[in-house]
C-alpha cells in the first residue's frame, strides 16, 4: 500500500526530516533485497543492527530511511523518519495499514503444519478472493508486519501465520494484525527450550484467540485434546475439524496413494465429498480439512474447494519428490522437523510400495529441552520398525535416533552419524542407488538441503 512520508509518520509517532508529500512504494529491512521507491526501516535484531546499512539503502535509492537517533540527515529526494525503537515503527504502520485496508484477516498458527495450512487456506479462498497470503514463513515480529505492509487496496482477504518461541509472541502479533479469524493446526512438543511444559506452549497458541476481532471465528482441530479445549475458554464461533475425532467437518476413508498423495472423504453436515489431496503423509490431511473447513465458510463452493485441493503443490523443502534419472526418488523434507512430523513422515515412508530399499535420513530436531534425547530414541525406534534398510542420524542429539533404533532392533550395519549435513550428503551419495526412496528431514538449523544438493551433483535429477 503506497503511503505518503506524512501519513507514515504520523502513523509511526516520528518525526520526519524531508518533504511529506513525497511517496512510499514499499517497504524493507533488508538492503539485499530492496527496490527502488522503498522505505527502509533501520531494525535491530540479535545478531544485526540496520544502522550499519544505511548508506547500502541510500545507493540503492531508497526514498528515506526509519531511524532511531540523529545519526543521518535528509537530502533533496530522501527524507529521515526518526522514532523511539524501529522495530515497534514497523510494527505501528503495519497495523495502521492493516485498518486501513479494513479486510478480513484469517490467522494461522500451531506447532507444526501452519505453513502448509496456511498455503491450502489461501488456495481454497483465492476460488472466490484476492487473497494476500504470507510469503513463506514470514511469521515473527518482522516478517508479519511485512507482510501486511504488502497489502493492496484491491485485495479482499489476508491469511497469515503466526510463529512463536516464547510466551506473549502471538499476542503481540495479533496485535498488529487484528485477525478476525484464527486456525489452530496442533500443539506438540517443540519449542520446549523455552517452556516449562507442552501445556505452557498450548497457551502460548491459544493467544490468537484471545487476540481475534469481530466476528471471532475459531477453526480448531479436534484430533488435538489440547486445541479442542481452547474451545471451552472460547466465547466466539468454533468450528472443528479432524480426521480421528468426530468434528464439525471430519476427514474419513482416508486412502493412501503413495506418492501421489492421499485420497480421502469430508463428512460435513450429513453430506459427504470426495478429495484427492497431493501432498503427502497423513497429516497433511488434517491441514486440508482446515482448508475446507476456512473455505465453506466463506462460501465458496464445494466444487470450487475440491478443485482447489486436487492442484495444490508441495512448497520447496516440505514433501516435495524429487526424482533421479538413475532410479531412486527423494523426498524432501529438509525445511524443518519435529518429533511429532518426523514420526508421520517416517510412517509414511514405510508404507510406500514399489521400492527395494528405504532409507531415512533424520537431522537434529532443536529447541526440545530436557526431553530432546527421549523424543529422538521415540523416532528411532520407529524408523527401525518401518524397515528402513539405513537410517542415517544428522548431527548432535540425533545420535539417540540411531540409539532408538537400535532397542528397537535395528543391526549396525543400518545404523549411520554423520556430523553435519555435508558429511551426510557425501555418505548418502556413496550408498543410494536404483531402487531406492529417501527421506531427507531435520531441523531448518542443520542445513539437510546439502544433501540434496550433494546428490545432485553426482546423480541428475528429473526437473517437473
Amino acid at each position: 500500500m503506497n503511503l505518503l512520508f506524512d501519513e507514515v509518520t504520523k502513523a509511526v509517532s516520528g518525526t520526519l526530516t524531508g518533504r511529506g508529500d513525497a511517496e512510499v512504494r514499499g517497504y524493507s529491512i533488508d538492503t539485499r533485497t530492496m527496490n527502488p521507491g522503498d522505505l527502509f526501516f533501520a531494525v535491530k535484531g540479535p545478531r544485526f543492527d540496520g544502522h550499519d546499512f544505511i548508506r547500502q539503502a541510500i545507493e540503492k535509492k531508497a526514498s528515506g530511511v526509519v531511524v532511531e537517533g540523529d545519526g543521518i540527515e535528509a537530502s533533496p529526494g530522501f527524507n529521515v523518519v526518526r522514532v523511539r525503537s524501529t522495530v515497534e515503527a514497523l510494527q505501528h504502520l503495519a497495523r495502521f495499514v492493516r485498518r486501513q485496508w479494513g479486510g478480513p484477516i484469517v490467522g494461522v498458527t500451531g506447532s507444526a503444519g501452519k505453513t502448509t495450512t496456511k498455503e491450502i487456506i489461501a488456495a481454497v479462498l483465492s476460488r472466490k478472493f484476492k487473497v494476500l497470503r504470507s510469503i513463506g514463513n514470514f511469521n515473527n515480529e518482522f516478517g508479519l508486519p511485512l507482510c501486511l505492509l504488502r497489502i493492496e487496496r484491491s485485495q479482499t482477504m489476508a491469511v497469515l501465520e503466526m510463529g512463536m518461541s516464547a510466551k506473549g509472541e502471538i499476542r503481540a502479533l495479533a496485535a498488529i494484525a487484528e485477525p478476525n479469524e484464527g486456525v489452530i493446526t496442533n500443539v506438540n512438543p517443540v519449542h520446549l527450550e523455552f517452556f516449562d511444559s507442552i501445556e505452557g506452549i498450548a497457551e502460548a497458541k491459544a493467544e490468537l484467540l484471545a487476540g481475534l476481532v469481530e466476528p471471532r471465528v475459531a477453526y480448531l482441530n479436534n484430533d488435538d485434546p489440547r486445541v479442542s479445549a481452547m474451545a471451552g475458554k472460547f466465547s466466539g464461533k468454533v468450528v472443528t475439524y479432524g480426521v480421528e475425532q468426530d468434528a464439525t467437518f471430519r476427514a474419513h476413508q482416508v486412502r493412501d496413494l503413495g506418492l501421489g498423495g492421499t485420497a480421502f472423504t469430508i463428512r460435513h453436515a450429513g453430506l459427504n465429498t470426495d478429495f484427492v489431496l497431493p501432498l503427502l503423509g497423513r497429516h497433511n490431511v488434517a491441514n486440508a480439512v482446515a482448508a475446507v473447513a476456512v473455505g465453506i465458510g466463506h462460501e465458496i463452493s464445494w466444487p470450487d474447494v475440491r478443485s482447489a485441493i486436487a492442484e495444490i503443490k508441495p512448497e520447496k523443502k516440505r514433501g516435495e519428490v524429487v526424482r533421479f534419472r538413475e532410479g531412486f526418488d527423494v523426498i524432501d523434507d529438509s525445511y524443518n522437523s519435529n518429533p511429532k512430523a518426523l514420526t508421520e513422515m517416517i510412517r509414511f515412508v514405510g508404507k510406500l510400495e514399489g521400492y527395494k530399499r528405504k532409507i531415512i535420513v533424520a537431522g537434529e530436531m532443536l529447541e526440545l529441552g530436557p526431553s530432546a534425547a527421549e523424543l529422538h530414541r521415540s523416532c528411532g525406534r520407529e524408523a527401525a520398525q518401518s524397515g528402513a534398510a539405513l537410517i542415517v542420524g544428522v548431527q548432535g542429539e540425533a545420535r539417540s535416533v540411531l540409539e532408538g533404533a537400535r532397542e528397537a532392533g535395528a543391526e549396525n550395519e543400518r545404523l549411520k552419524f554423520a556430523s553435519d549435513s555435508a558429511e551426510a550428503g557425501k555418505l548418502l551419495a556413496g550408498t543410494v542407488r536404483g531402487g531406492d526412496v529417501v527421506l531427507i528431514k531435520g531441523s531448518r538449523g542443520v542445513k539437510l538441503e546439502l544433501v540434496l544438493i550433494a546428490l545432485r551433483q553426482t546423480f541428475s535429477s528429473v526437473e517437473a
